[in-house]
């Protein structure tokens, strides 16, 4: 195990990472999970019960799980928040809840409706320890993370506390961080503003959230393809700012497309029905060698 973060880990690879999620939660849910064919699981709680006590559980779990096929003491774990990023103050008021998450050992958070670039370099300051300083006054402020939780944290990473400090910390903008950052860039205000979003030092992957984009831009029901024009011309926009900020694109993937999607650009695989087999596709296609 190079890395405590499986996705990171093959992102630095130039290697596509794929997910999916969970439905089962508390402790035998990440039993469960453990053995996962993803790299990551993405564990909502934007809209789903924000159930801070059942996701360290679910974390404790997945270690009495472990480890992976690939080594890794638990596979990723990142959450989406239910926090919107409609502006800093709104991330300000709410970097209780970031505290609180990153508190379970998850590996990653990912910022719903991420409206502008302030709200952004917030988020990104609360993941943050103050004494890691890559990019303060280049783009951030001190980070605004307190001590406190790192013990429990670090106990998930299975390192001791203090070596949790050094590692809590975004990549790829420190290159030996573990936790991955990702925005949703899913209404037309954030659309707007995309460009400068993606520019906030710490952020590592980004998607284009086409059911509430679709919902944003007149299309209530138009989650999956064929997509109008209009939310072709969204989700070509936030591609183009991802590769210009060398960031990581999300996107939905499946087995008759994973390839032609891997070509376009797309880093970061959500996989629905079938997600095994899909993944399967894509790793081959890139000739992945780490076990999944």
């Amino acid at each position: 195990m190079a890395r405590v973060n499986r996705a990171i880990e093959l992102l630095a690879q130039g290697q596509p990472i794929y997910y999916t999620g969970t439905e089962d939660r508390g402790y035998e849910g990440g039993v469960k999970a453990a053995q996962t064919w993803a790299d990551y699981i993405n564990y909502e709680m934007e809209h789903a019960p924000f159930d801070v006590s059942k996701l360290a559980d679910f974390m404790r779990g997945l270690v009495a799980g472990g480890p992976t096929r690939s080594g890794h003491r638990t596979p990723a774990v990142i959450v989406t928040m239910p926090i919107n990023g409609s502006d800093a103050q709104s991330v300000n008021a709410n970097g209780w809840v970031i505290k609180q998450l990153l508190a379970t050992g998850v590996h990653g958070l990912l910022l719903c409706h991420a409206e502008n670039a302030d709200a952004v370099r917030a988020f990104v300051q609360h993941c943050r320890y103050p004494f890691n300083r890559a990019a303060v006054g280049e783009g951030l402020e001190e980070g605004r993370r307190g001590g406190g939780g790192q013990a429990s944290a670090a106990a998930i990473w299975g390192v001791s506390a203090r070596e949790y400090l050094d590692l809590a910390d975004p990549w790829p903008l420190n290159p030996r961080g573990e936790l991955l950052l990702g925005l949703k860039i899913e209404n037309k205000r954030a659309l707007a503003n995309v460009e400068e979003s993606l520019k906030v030092p710490g952020i590592a992957f980004a998607e284009w959230g086409p059911g509430d984009m679709g919902m944003s831009l007149g299309f209530p029901d138009n989650h999956d393809e064929p997509y109008p024009p209009e939310m072709l011309a969204a989700r070509s926009r936030v591609l183009a700012a991802c590769k210009l900020n060398n960031i990581a694109f999300l996107n939905s993937v499946r087995a008759d497309n994973v390839t032609r999607m891997i070509d376009e650009g797309v880093r970061v695989g959500a996989c629905g029905r079938g997600g095994q087999e899909t993944a399967e596709i894509g790793r081959k296609y890139t000739k992945r060698t780490m076990p999944w």
